[in-house]
């Protein structure tokens, strides 16, 4: 079997807390033949070979808006771009597509060592790249988004960076409730349930639900949570 091998790694902004090994605030891309990783600590955030989940981020949100004339969406974390390229596959050639990471160097893997995988899609024209912080995005919107996708932490709480608790708190839901279009959705990925933050979406002005789904898709996998929340 192929050794993996550590290609580069890359601080996160504002990150202060160790993740289970390593060091704290530190992504890392390795690579083991075709096959690439993203780990944070002992922590694996995203595998190439592991997708299914990723693009239902992006499916199941456009099921939920129907075919809203010239549709807007805000992705939240680019990952290895499997939300990005399924949304671009499901959205129309009139859609706007903005995609808010906030670690640099994952958009110059994304355009590097990874760009087999990114297959050219961040040079859609319906795409456009935000260097920085979704919660920036979010919180300087106002009914601007018919769908926001947030796939920045392993669920609804901040695992890459503990500021990222404010996405998921009842002030942080308010404000994408604000900036939601009405009959906007908020989808949420996670590698597990949480009820409480179920009802924290219902509080915060959302009808929810929690979607089960499979990091493999048809293929099986382990199971993951995706919340889709629609704006009343």
């Amino acid at each position: 079997m192929l050794p993996w091998i550590e290609i580069d790694r890359a601080d996160i902004p504002g990150a202060t807390h160790d993740a289970g090994g390593g060091s704290a605030g530190e992504l890392r891309l390795k690579s083991r033949g075709q096959e690439f990783s993203i780990m944070l600590g002992n922590n694996e955030l995203m595998n190439s070979r592991l997708s299914g989940s990723e693009e239902a981020l992006a499916s199941l949100a456009r099921d939920r808006i129907g075919d809203h004339p010239r549709p807007a969406f805000l992705i939240g974390g680019l990952g290895m771009g499997f939300t990005l390229r399924a949304a671009l596959g499901v959205l129309p050639d009139d859609a706007a597509v903005t995609v808010a990471e906030l670690v640099p160097a994952v958009v110059r893997w994304a355009r590097g060592p990874m760009a087999s995988v990114f297959k050219g899609c961040l040079d859609d024209p319906r795409v456009a790249i935000h260097e920085g912080d979704v919660g920036g995005c979010i919180a300087s919107a106002h009914a601007a988004y018919d769908a926001i996708l947030l796939d920045v932490d392993n669920g609804p709480d901040g695992l890459t960076r503990a500021s990222n608790d404010r996405l998921y708190d009842h002030q942080g839901l308010r404000a994408a409730h604000a900036a939601l279009r009405p009959g906007g959705v908020l989808a949420v990925w996670s590698s597990g349930p949480d009820p409480r933050f179920t009802r924290r979406l219902k509080d915060s002005g959302f009808d929810a639900e929690a979607v089960s789904t499979r990091a493999n898709g048809k293929r099986g996998g382990a199971r993951h949570v995706i919340w889709l929340a629609v704006k009343r």
